[in-house]
């Protein structure tokens, strides 16, 4: 049955629910775009470096490669924003800074036993997934300096999550397009050095002659990465701030609440790793998707499949964004003992979700030569610039079909962390993940052979739309209104 909390009104009801939904979603979503094109940023560059179609799938696998990895400790550190959002609807925000504070901790702690290590077995996965060998090494030199500075990404994220708990999104987009104007520098600068190439216009020019009054030199692919962290440290500086600024800190006690609790761990972990579970095991099957069911075909198919996944995460990361603002509000309500308004907010988010997501697959499906031609148009033969073109097209229409069951998925998900139900979703991913996306893709790829990359993008489509409608169900059920969160003093919440 669902709680109440003795100060109802401490948070306050928005009578107008678009709104509050906007409020909260509009800055959110802005952070996710700008995100969003620092990576397609990335990308662009990364097709100036040569006329070999390989740098654009090196930087994509090794992207991906370190994410897997990152993923499960982002998932732990998400629910900061569950813990925070609740208890401000109890009344009792002064209790989030702890969380944050934690999480960060956690993710700190995360970083140092199990990332660094994990970052030198980077070429041996490439090479056993069948990945071209120089696109391998290119990949490998990305992803570990990624996976280098991932303690200081996920540091960030316990900060900003605090912020969307709080429906102080704002910050976390100025922060984020802060972040990405710097990262589209220093990428260039660490990426060409001296000597950008001529079709990067004055821009290019710009590059150089910052490169060369610096003395940095050329680094390729690998000077992305060196420019994501180095941005990653530009968007904590404006969150920690204001967290630790006089006025946060005289409402919260933001300053004096940093020391590492056992109690507050625990508490994070028992609601994170379940996410922390579903985000690791996603990225891992779609790691499992991208480098072999689709990479093990050459570097004309990595290319293209990373062309058209980021494109996918144009559609994506704004969702995201919905659905953050969904896990914000729902934590909200639920905090202050409304399952009523808070499942409401959760309908008004999907239809959201569902709009721009069925925009964006129209546009995938009508549009697939120009939105490939802006990454390939530097490729000098005939012939890769025709099988890439052919490729991102089959590529990009798999991703229009999948993109309506993917706006129902991240927002629901979003809406049951808000209320803390992230067990059953984390246990059901996991085998949904694994019996689809890598058994249906294997199935298909030995049965379908001239299918051949397609087989894993038509078992993705089909992972997120059953995916969806179990998320559906479980919402629909109502099970997540009888969840606590917000625990009495002295105890941990069950």
């Amino acid at each position: 049955m669902a709680f109440t909390t003795t100060n109802p009104s401490a948070a306050g009801i928005d009578p107008h629910p678009m709104r509050e939904m906007l409020r909260i979603a509009g800055p959110t979503v802005a952070a996710m775009c700008s995100y969003t094109l620092m990576t397609f940023t990335d990308k662009w560059l990364s097709s100036h470096l040569g006329s070999e179609p390989i740098y654009v799938g090196a930087q994509g696998n090794g992207g991906l490669a370190s994410w897997v990895a990152i993923s499960f400790g982002h998932g732990v550190v998400t629910v900061v924003s569950t813990f925070t959002s609740q208890n401000m609807g109890a009344g009792k925000a002064e209790r989030g800074p702890a969380y944050a504070w934690n999480a960060a901790w956690i993710g700190v702690l995360y970083w140092l036993v199990l990332l660094l290590p994990y970052s030198f077995t980077l070429p041996r996965i490439f090479a056993a997934a069948g990945v071209e060998s120089r696109q391998a090494v290119i990949a490998s030199q990305y992803g570990r300096i990624l996976l280098w500075g991932a303690g200081l990404t996920l540091f960030t994220r316990a900060f900003s999550q605090f912020f969307y708990g709080m429906h102080r999104s704002s910050i976390v987009m100025v922060a984020g397009v802060t972040a990405n104007i710097a990262n589209l520098v220093l990428a260039a600068v660490f990426m060409f050095g001296p000597d950008a190439p001529e079709s990067l216009g004055l821009f290019g020019k710009a590059t150089s002659a910052i490169a060369h009054s610096l003395q940095v030199r050329r680094m390729g692919v690998a000077g992305s990465a060196v420019g994501t962290v180095l941005a990653t440290l530009v968007e904590l500086v404006i969150p920690l701030s204001v967290f630790l600024g006089p006025a946060m800190n005289r409402a919260y006690r933001t300053r004096s609440q940093w020391r590492p609790s056992l109690v507050h761990m625990k508490e994070l972990w028992r609601m994170g790793w379940p996410q922390g579970a579903m985000f690791g095991n996603e990225m891992i099957c779609w790691g499992f998707f991208m480098v072999y069911l689709v990479s093990g075909y050459g570097p004309q198919h990595a290319t293209a499949a990373w062309i058209a996944h980021q494109y996918m995460s144009l559609s994506f990361m704004p969702t995201v964004g919905i659905s953050v603002a969904v896990t914000a509000l729902v934590g909200k309500y639920q905090g202050m003992g409304r399952s009523d308004l808070a499942q409401q907010r959760a309908w008004l988010g999907l239809r959201l979700a569902v709009i721009y997501m069925g925009i964006c697959g129209a546009v995938f499906a009508l549009f697939p030569r120009p939105l490939m031609e802006l990454f390939i148009e530097g490729e000098t033969t005939a012939e890769d610039h025709e099988l890439l073109l052919n490729l991102g097209r089959k590529f990009l229409l798999a991703t229009a079909a999948f993109q309506l069951f993917d706006g129902v998925a991240m927002t629901l998900s979003g809406a049951l962390r808000g209320a803390g139900d992230t067990k059953v979703p984390g246990i059901a991913t996991l085998i949904l993940s694994w019996s689809i996306i890598v058994g249906g893709g294997l199935t298909l790829r030995a049965m379908a052979p001239s299918l051949e990359s397609m087989s894993g993008w038509i078992a993705a489509a089909m992972y997120i739309a059953v995916l969806a409608m179990f998320l559906l169900f479980r919402f629909l059920s109502g099970r997540w209104k009888s969840i606590r969160v917000v625990r009495e003093d002295g105890a941990i919440a069950a």
